[in-house]
């Protein structure tokens, strides 16, 4: 489980095929800090350390991963959100992030309003109907607060530190982004769709 509050970046190193699954090598900055078996979000995406030497670890994405996740377009020297899971008496300075990743989104604006940006980003219609102004929701393994949500354009707004702390200040119109919709608002949907609330 995560926070969506972004410790650090990483680099993308290495990449090699096995099946249909994928290997990643990435450099990091945690020092000693890492070990095998830990897991961490990398643009949102949960996944566990399964080597591990000096600057550098790597990751085994399988094929749902790859599926679901822009993880799989990933090229060497792409740029990475990190952040460790959390611990027991960690202040929860975001939201529930699971890195359990629900679905890509496209970036469709970028705007900078002197002092911050706003970001837009295209979802499926379905989707949208799980993004509610002022909630949060995931970006990247970013944890936002929704500005507004016309039919399927999602608009968040961006702090100067997270716009030079994560690879949001990298993107361009039409790159994907991993959204993680809030899992309290997963399950009211899930639950009033089994209970048949809300269906015509």
């Amino acid at each position: 489980m995560f926070s969506g509050i972004i410790e650090s970046q990483g680099s993308v190193q290495h990449i090699e095929s096995k099946g249909t699954n994928k290997i990643f090598t990435i450099s990091h900055g945690y020092g000693e800090e890492l070990y095998i078996d830990q897991s961490i979000s990398h643009n949102g995406v949960c996944l566990t350390i399964i080597h591990l030497e000096e600057n550098l670890y790597k990751v085994e994405a399988v094929k749902e991963t790859l599926d679901k996740s822009n993880i799989g377009n990933l090229s060497v020297n792409d740029t990475l959100n990190l952040e460790r899971c959390l611990l027991p008496h960690t202040r929860l300075d975001g939201h529930i992030v699971q890195g359990h990743v629900d679905d890509i989104a496209h970036t469709h604006q970028i705007s900078d309003v002197n002092g911050s940006w706003e970001m837009e980003f295209k979802m499926s219609v379905e989707a949208a109907l799980l993004v509610i102004p002022k909630g949060s929701i995931s970006v990247n393994g970013i944890s936002l607060t929704v500005v507004s949500i016309i039919d399927n354009i999602l608009k968040v707004a961006i702090i100067p530190y997270t716009y030079e702390h994560t690879n949001l200040r990298l993107l361009k119109l039409g790159d994907s982004v991993n959204i993680e919709y809030d899992v309290v608002g997963k399950y009211v949907i899930n639950y009033l769709e089994k209970m048949g609330i809300g269906k015509n």
